[in-house]
């Protein structure tokens, strides 16, 4: 197979198209200029030598009868090395002198007159090259039987034409050679930027694209990106071309990221989730032992409750789970019109009735209604969960406000204590699955929310509505804040006219 010749570089083939072009409009420029010269100096001749031919005539017409008298030759004012010849009828030579420097003139040989045969006598103009003497313009007239052949000799004009291209050779050398320098340095300066992109795209190129975290790309000077000029364009294009790998790269980097971090929740859930239903299921079979040994060891009674309780606990482990899954698919909630005053009313009032040692405030529009479109088991489901977290982890005695506010096109759920706080370790990961502050204290209480799952819960449940649960928290002050768009065009007449939060109210007021 045969090696493909190297390619030159654009330098190179810009060097060697401007060089040639630069030649050959100097040699265009030249020969012009030598055929404009050349003709203007023949066309000046052939004038000098019609003048002569129109001279000798008239001298040679002095003696007609006499076809070899070259007399007129021997005046005065006749240039050096014109030469003049009688012609006969048949337009043979019958006589040729030339004109010799300070010497009368001298006859023709044979070889020259031999030179100037064959020369009409219409006064047209012809070139001959004299042995001896040089090349001539000549030109034969016949006028009453008169027949003269005149020339001049063209050295002048020869000569002349040959300085003239010397010096058009000359100039042209020494222009192409200033021009051709002129084009390198022009060339090299304006394709630096060129040169400084190609860098750039080969230190991108021997970057480590195909693995690792790839950050901080090099990109082309601002310099070198105008888009002004030409490599300006090719280095913005390469700019862009690299924000788009580099984005590609990191959205590629944020989804393997995310794809070990899912799997990694998911290898916790598995386990947290095995670890939960492990605990009711071993003590379920733990007291199921004790009774198949004998009753003695165990009141039958007792034995059956713990029962009872650890299948009722491992019961709502499986329905949360269930629940999230649930969730996870999207599947769609049951969806009316839910007054969040009354429901929010209503969780309070179970919760103080669940945990007395704490104290319960409630804090409800009275003139906005806070009307919402979702599935109302499962938003009191959500209350309840921060209430219960508020009575699980704060000491007997945290004051617990639980408030709703509608204002604009959103309704906003607050429940805040005054409590120690969510640990900052635990504050970015606290609507997780299975996230607990103390694992031990929660499965004791056996409440809602000791396996955990309960703000992970409250926050699907808040997504499958449309709206975003947070929260801030610091030692003395935690606040749980839920957001969510309010229903469209809400009558007012629907709050008053809500049994729910009538019963609700009455009760809170009975029991500030």
């Amino acid at each position: 197979m045969t090696a493909r010749p190297r390619a030159r570089s654009l330098r190179t083939r810009l060097l060697l198209f401007i060089g040639v072009t630069l030649v050959v409009v100097c040699a265009a420029m030249t020969l012009t200029t030598v055929f404009a010269q050349r003709a203007y100096l023949l066309g000046n001749l052939d004038e000098r030598v019609t003048d002569a031919a129109e001279r000798s005539q008239g001298g040679a017409g002095l003696h007609p009868e006499n076809d070899t008298d070259l007399g007129f030759l021997h005046e005065n004012g006749q240039p050096a090395g014109t030469l003049a010849a009688r012609l006969d009828v048949d337009g043979y030579i019958t006589a040729a002198e030339v004109v010799s420097q300070d010497a009368p003139p001298r006859a023709l040989t044979a070889a020259q007159r031999a030179a100037l045969d064959g020369i009409a006598t219409d006064g047209s103009k012809h070139t001959r090259t004299v042995p001896g003497l040089g090349t001539y313009r000549v030109t034969a007239l016949d006028s009453k039987g008169i027949r003269v052949l005149t020339g001049l000799p063209m050295g002048d004009v020869q000569d002349m034409i040959g300085g003239l291209v010397l010096v058009e050779a000359v100039v042209a050398a020494a222009g192409l050679t200033a021009a051709g320098c002129a084009c390198a340095v022009v060339i090299r300066r304006q394709l630096r930027p060129l040169g400084r992109v190609a860098a750039t795209a080969v230190e991108v190129s021997r970057s480590p694209l195909g693995h690792g975290r790839v950050t901080g790309l090099t990109r082309v000077p601002d310099r070198d990106a105008d888009l002004g000029s030409e490599a300006g364009q090719v280095g913005a294009a390469l700019n862009r071309m690299i924000d788009h790998v580099e984005s590609s790269l990191a959205e590629r980097q944020r989804g393997e990221e995310e794809m070990r971090r899912s799997e990694e929740r998911m290898r916790r859930f598995l386990a947290d989730a095995s670890h939960e239903l492990r605990t009711p299921l071993a003590s379920i079979a733990g007291y199921a032992e004790l009774m198949n040994r004998g009753t003695e060891r165990i009141e039958p009674n007792l034995a059956w409750r713990r029962v009872s309780a650890e299948s009722a606990r491992m019961t709502g482990l499986v329905e949360d789970l269930l629940l999230l899954a649930r969730l996870d698919e999207g599947r769609p909630l049951h969806s009316a019109e839910v007054d969040l005053a009354g429901l929010v009313a209503e969780a309070v009032w179970d919760a103080r009735a669940a945990g007395d040692t704490h104290d319960w405030q409630l804090a409800l529009p009275l003139d906005v209604p806070a009307l919402v479109i979702g599935d109302e088991a499962r938003l009191h489901q959500v209350v309840a969960n921060l209430l219960a977290n508020a009575r699980v982890h704060t000491p007997p005695g945290t004051t617990v406000v639980a408030s709703v506010e509608a204002t604009g096109g959103s309704c906003t759920i607050r429940v805040r204590d005054d409590g120690p706080g969510i640990p900052p370790a635990l504050l970015p990961t606290v609507f997780e699955r299975f996230t607990r502050a103390d694992a031990s204290r929660s499965r004791a209480s056996g409440k809602v929310g000791g396996s955990g799952l309960g703000l992970a819960i409250a926050a699907a449940i808040t997504a499958a509505h449309g709206g975003r649960i947070h929260v801030d928290s610091a030692p003395g002050h935690t606040e749980f804040t839920i957001e969510l768009p309010l229903a469209p065009e809400p009558e007012p007449t629907e709050l008053a006219a809500s049994p729910a939060l009538s019963g609700a109210l009455e009760a809170a007021r009975a029991h500030p």
